[in-house]
């Protein structure tokens, strides 16, 4: 019994320093290994690191020229977004600025406007906005949506405190808190929560983060296993496979030179990063590192099955990178998780970047607790079993495969001989 755990232990290192030894010679591996985990990261919450835009020059095409449209152009130009760049004699000298990349965007205010207003009617400003960059597009649409929810409350408010002035106009013991409350019974103040400033960073970083940990793993398991085929290296492990408990210890020995290269990184990612860039970091690090040891173990698991499907070291960069955008999506991050439909969201769940980013963003940016994401944490631990066990099966198979492609090639030898 000794013997033998002396054995798998001899076994797992061997793999562990022969597959340290293929990372480290590979420029490629290293590059999606190390190079693209530090820098690509930075890259991207430099991107977002303003979180949002200030002062987009939009242009503003006055059709109504009254009091109400020149105070509806006065409170969006105050905002902090938004920025009247002149005046346009009709839309298409407007767009005409919009395609010259002098405004962003364009504001129509119709002729009847203030006379719908009056009627108590509801009224209309039409925006037209670039959408060739989500930040100027935003700014944009949400300051003309607040301007326009703050001019219709005020318009109510004024309706609703002539009523109520009517209604007691006849009674002696009518206050002004009284006429306060009767025409504005519900008071309520905005306060944003997990996302103070409500900028793309603070949202989308820290999901961007945790795929970038999958996918770079994926990329650099593909790639070695690649190389591995190209070259007919697999022979190597077939003394490690005489039994079944030889796949344990090639899976276990490959997964260790992974995950020693990507704690760190893992570490650096989930806390470092947010941490440079001022990005929502509210979790406890204990939570956190429970999280992270399912997530490492399920992607590396994952990458090591994905690798198995990858003939040539080039494939696994097309696999990847082209599923990483709608991975992004999935995740319900980037899009509500309730309007995803169930295939889609059927299919989610074979990825670990799914629940990874899900559990990772309710830690760090919400401040959940382990309970608040039992559900995520049990499911990447149950893909972790299953990954590995499908792990082991694709490797017994590859050196089945690879067993008999030698038995062959001697079987032709002495044919020959």
């Amino acid at each position: 019994m000794l013997k033998r755990a002396v054995e798998s232990i001899n076994d797992t290192c061997f793999i562990w320093r022969q597959e340290l030894k293929r990372m480290f010679k590979d420029e490629g591996v290293i590059i999606f290994f190390i190079v693209v985990p530090l820098l690509y990261p930075l890259l991207y919450s430099w991107i977002y690191n303003n979180e949002v835009v200030h002062e987009v020059p939009v242009v503003v095409v006055d059709d109504c020229h009254t009091a109400l449209s020149r105070k509806f152009i006065r409170q969006c130009d105050a905002s902090p977004d938004v920025k009247v760049l002149c005046y346009a004699a009709d839309i298409d000298e407007a767009r005409s600025l919009v395609s010259r990349q002098l405004a962003k965007g364009v504001y129509v205010i119709p002729s009847d406007f203030e006379t719908r207003l009056n009627r108590m009617e509801q009224a209309t400003v039409t925006v037209y906005c670039d959408m060739s960059l989500m930040l100027a597009y935003k700014a944009i649409y949400q300051t003309a949506q607040t301007v326009s929810q703050q001019m219709g409350s005020e318009v109510t408010t004024k309706l609703s405190t002539l009523n109520a002035q009517l209604s007691t106009l006849n009674s002696k013991f009518s206050t002004l808190r009284e006429e306060e409350i009767t025409a504005r019974p519900l008071d309520y103040d905005e306060v944003a929560i997990f996302n103070p400033s409500g900028g793309y960073g603070s949202s989308l970083i820290p999901a961007v983060l945790m795929l970038i940990l999958q996918q770079t793993l994926v990329l650099g398991i593909g790639m070695l296993a690649g190389t591995s085929r190209e070259e007919n290296r697999y022979s190597n492990l077939i003394p490690f496979s005489r039994q079944y408990h030889g796949m344990f210890r090639i899976v276990s020995g490959k997964a260790l030179a992974y995950l020693m290269v990507y704690i760190p990184l893992a570490a650096y990612l989930a806390l470092v990063v947010p941490w440079m860039f001022g990005f929502p970091a509210i979790g406890h690090w204990q939570t956190l590192l429970a999280m992270m040891i399912p997530y490492l173990l399920d992607c590396t698991f994952f990458g090591m099955v994905v690798s198995c499907m990858v003939r040539y070291r080039e494939n696994v960069m097309l696999l990847m990178v082209f599923v990483s955008i709608p991975l992004l999506f999935l995740s319900g991050v980037s899009w509500p998780q309730t309007s995803i439909p169930g295939f889609w969201q059927g299919v989610s769940w074979l990825f670990p970047s799914t629940f990874g980013i899900r559990a990772y963003v309710r830690v760090n940016s919400m401040g959940c607790s382990l309970s608040d994401i039992l559900l995520e944490y049990q499911i990447l631990w149950v893909q972790t079993v299953v990954y590995f066990i499908l792990a082991c099966l694709v490797y017994r198979y590859q050196i089945h495969l690879t067993r008999q492609a030698v038995r062959d090639r001697v079987a032709r030898m002495k044919a020959k001989l």
